[in-house]
């Protein structure tokens, strides 16, 4: 697997952007989070000005073998479905992409479906669906690996057309399973903390799903090791786009993270490189159980609270704007001196 050397990036600029953002044509700190985030942006790209370029969605689709083990509201044909409406153009995020002028690719990660050759889909797969881990890893350590490394390998392909802002998006029936794994096996948070709905379950259904999972628990443990514990629990989508986000932030792009399934992912890469986070915006709060948790320990502050929790990137798409908005104070809003404006006495 590949060396993901991602540095911190550099505080050489911070007193200049400080500056550049405080005598703008408004009381220090009016713009509230957007401040924070065009000082994050500025300090990434290491420039006063900012610039987003060919904006890209990824969106990782695979089956789980967890699914067929009661812990999830649909059936695992679901996934290859939705894999066809994203392709089709009918679901949300090909809508919030197209609103918002983000360009949107789809991966077939592990779907346990044979697709048509087609344009519209990047055919990446590893397997037909992982393994169930009530029973045994869902991967091995070398699938866990190859999935990494295609991720990794799609993101260098679109930084190399131009693009420094992307996002990830996840399609793949029983993940939040894997991702509630994740989250219990890198934070400690308590098992039934990290446990929600998923795609509609009722109070019986997440009982029977909690009740699943700590079998599974009881079963493997937690490994000391991260891809070991990524690979245990988790997806091919999931590997796959931690390594696209340890990737992305290699080349200092701006990472948009999504809701839960994709925070968990972000901190399945946080264990391999903690800089990862210096180049993620958390773009919002998911209505799953156990994001406010998730968000709470990585002490991210997410853009939107909408009470969303679909995946596919929606959270990421519907707050790109929001990242534009702050780009554009940065670099366009007049400075009281520029403008002609008494500062405060």
């Amino acid at each position: 697997m590949r060396a993901f050397n991602i540095s911190k990036p550099s505080s050489k600029l911070a007193t200049a952007i400080d500056h550049k953002i405080n005598t703008k044509t408004k009381p220090i700190g009016a713009l509230g989070q957007l401040e924070d985030l065009a000082r994050q942006i500025a300090t990434v790209q290491q420039s006063l000005t900012l610039e987003l370029n060919n904006p890209h969605m990824l969106v990782f689709a695979a089956d789980h073998g967890i699914a067929l083990d009661g812990v999830s509201a649909y059936p695992q044909e679901v996934t290859f479905q939705m894999v066809m409406n994203f392709i089709a153009g009918g679901a949300a995020i090909n809508v919030f992409s197209k609103q918002n002028g983000l360009s949107l690719k789809v991966v077939d990660a592990g779907v346990n479906f044979d697709f048509e050759l087609q344009n519209a889909l990047i055919n990446a797969k590893i397997d037909k669906g992982t393994k169930s881990f009530l029973r045994e890893p869902a991967m091995s350590l070398d699938q866990c690996s190859e999935a990494m490394e295609k991720g990794a390998a799609l993101v260098d392909d679109i930084a190399n057309q131009g693009c420094n802002v992307i996002g990830f998006g996840e399609m793949g029936i029983a993940n939040t399973s894997s991702a509630a794994m994740l989250m219990h096996a890198f934070t400690g948070i308590p098992l039934a903390d990290c446990v929600g709905k998923g795609t509609g379950l009722d109070e019986e259904g997440v009982n029977r799903k909690l009740a699943i999972l700590q079998k599974a628990l009881e079963k493997h443990g937690v490994a000391d090791e991260p891809l070991q514990v990524l690979a245990t629990y988790g997806g091919f989508e999931i590997a796959m786009m931690a390594g696209a986000m340890l990737q992305a932030a290699s080349n200092q792009m701006l990472v948009m993270v999504d809701g839960f399934i994709a925070t968990a992912t972000f901190l399945s890469a946080r264990q391999m490189n903690a800089h990862v986070q210096d180049f993620s915006v958390f773009c919002h709060q998911s209505d799953e159980n156990g994001h406010r948790h998730l968000l709470e320990h990585l002490e991210a502050q997410p853009l939107l609270q909408l009470n969303m929790r679909l995946g596919e990137g929606t959270g990421c798409a519907i707050a790109y704007p929001i990242i534009q908005s702050a780009v554009n104070f940065f670099n366009e809003m007049a400075s009281f001196e520029s403008a002609g404006v008494s500062e405060k006495i």
